[in-house]
């Protein structure tokens, strides 16, 4: 049987929240994040958008190219909740439902509760249901896997709804500019054009060998995604992987001596959030962002479970030792503990946003 697959993705989620329960936001080009030059947008409203305004952007840049753009502070209770309201229409349809974060989720409606026959109408339907409860806009897509109904529900936003359908998923694909398809960041898409790859039909055309050989086990995901193969489940219940902190610093950093106090402090916030939610892993990742946004990682996997405050400081150490910060002064740091190496997990940045939380001043 050909599974029916829904992307279900809000439209600006944050900002939309914030515009939703205050009105004189309404209509105005708005951000959620810190109000500071070194914060970070969360989340641009449509209307900030056309001034170049997107997520992950420096606040200070987003504030120059949009000069009257309104900054709200995040209010990440409120978003829960409203996260929380969303499942609750989603499964009115499917117990198979997959969060990705709290804005967006797959949906398996291969079999449904109200034994709607097509896809796109059980789809229309929970849009309309968030609109009508929570008065917010989502964007879907519908597919037969999970790679393609995350595409579709990029194509018509915001308030869209598109269907690839198994006929013309082949053409589709092929027509569909690199950069637009899943898991492919700036920096892949940069080495695929090096190679000559600007759309599906250019990857494609790249054998499966040549593809393993310069993206190792994402080869094999970008070989199935240029031929529409994505077999992956929708997962109900996911194995956290990680547990992390991050802090982006008000002032760039650069001594051995302040790098090694936010290393403590780190492995002190990471210690207790391990404690508290039972997280075991052996390996530990050093994460850098540099002052001009250059960004490294560096991690060592240990035969015991990462746990003890000392240990975890001083294996940071260790791979502070693999960082030249000499002429780079540091903007964030951060530190993580994974079941797995990195190698063994394809890493994006929507996992470091998910799973890693800033630490407070200790």
């Amino acid at each position: 049987m050909q599974r029916k697959i829904i992307h279900i993705d809000m439209d600006a989620f944050f900002a939309s929240v914030e515009q939703r329960d205050n009105p004189e936001l309404r209509g105005k080009p708005i951000v959620v994040g810190g109000d500071s030059d070194r914060g970070v947008v969360a989340t641009a409203s449509y209307e900030a958008r056309p001034y170049g305004v997107h997520s992950a952007m420096s606040m200070r840049i987003a504030k120059r190219l949009c000069p009257q753009l309104i900054v709200v502070p995040g209010h990440y209770q409120v978003y829960k909740e409203v996260s929380r309201q969303m499942h609750e229409i989603f499964h009115e349809y499917t117990d198979l439902v997959e969060p990705i974060s709290l804005d967006e989720a797959f949906l398996d409606v291969t079999e449904n509760k109200p034994a709607i026959e097509l896809a796109v109408d059980i789809a229309r339907e929970i849009k309309a249901k968030i609109k009508e409860r929570l008065n917010l806009t989502a964007s879907a897509g519908v597919s037969y896997n999970k790679f393609l109904a995350k595409i579709a529900s990029d194509q018509r936003k915001p308030d869209g709804l598109c269907t690839i359908h198994p006929s013309r998923a082949q053409d589709f694909i092929d027509s569909l500019r690199i950069e637009k398809f899943w898991l492919v960041g700036p920096k892949t898409a940069e080495t695929m054009h090096k190679m000559g790859i600007s759309t599906g039909a250019d990857l494609r055309a790249v054998s499966l060998e040549h593809l393993t050989q310069v993206f190792g086990k994402m080869g094999q995901v970008f070989y199935n995604f240029a031929r529409g193969i994505d077999n992956r489940p929708v997962i109900v219940e996911w194995e956290r992987k990680s547990m992390g902190c991050e802090r982006t610093f008000e002032h760039d950093i650069y001594t051995a001596t302040a790098v090694q106090d936010q290393l403590d402090k780190a492995a002190i916030e990471l210690v207790r959030r391990l404690e508290k939610y039972g997280f075991e892993g052996r390996t530990l990742t050093l994460k850098v962002k540099f002052h001009d946004f250059r960004q490294i990682t560096r991690s060592i996997t240990q035969d015991k479970i990462l746990k003890d405050k000392h240990d975890i400081f001083s294996l940071a150490l260790q791979l502070l030792q693999q960082v030249d910060y000499s002429e780079h002064p540091i903007r964030l740091l951060g530190l993580s503990v994974s079941r797995s190496t990195p190698h063994d997990i394809p890493s994006t940045s929507t996992r470091w946003v998910e799973l890693e939380i800033p630490f407070p001043e200790l």
